[in-house]
């Protein structure tokens, strides 16, 4: 039985979001991001991958579609394939975010 501690991924860094692999196949991937006060993921699409962000820890402003709002500990959102996401961590505390994406993306 594999199981991990997300209690265990906190690793920050001054210069950008870290994202720590919990697990990973070639039909998913689950991650924490950490996210550090001004950090964020710039707005992207994925086209045919869905992703679940949960925060964990802090809060952070999502951008899904056309919709924006800040949220925090326990909060769970949808960014469905062809939806442009991001998400910016703009308040004071540091934030984790633990994200599943499904497939994983294609790299170029």
């Amino acid at each position: 039985m594999d199981v991990k501690q997300l209690a265990a991924f906190q690793g920050f860094s001054l210069e950008k979001l870290q994202k720590h692999t919990v697990f990973q196949s070639g039909r998913f991937f689950l991650d924490v991001y950490c996210l550090a006060p001004g950090q964020s993921q710039k707005p992207h699409r994925h086209a045919t991958s869905d992703k679940v962000y949960l925060v964990l820890d802090g809060s952070c402003r999502f951008r899904i579609g056309d919709e924006e709002a800040t949220h925090g500990p326990g909060s769970t959102l949808f960014a469905p394939a062809g939806s442009e996401h991001g998400v910016v961590n703009d308040g004071l505390d540091n934030a984790r975010l633990l994200v599943l994406m499904t497939p994983p993306p294609e790299h170029a």
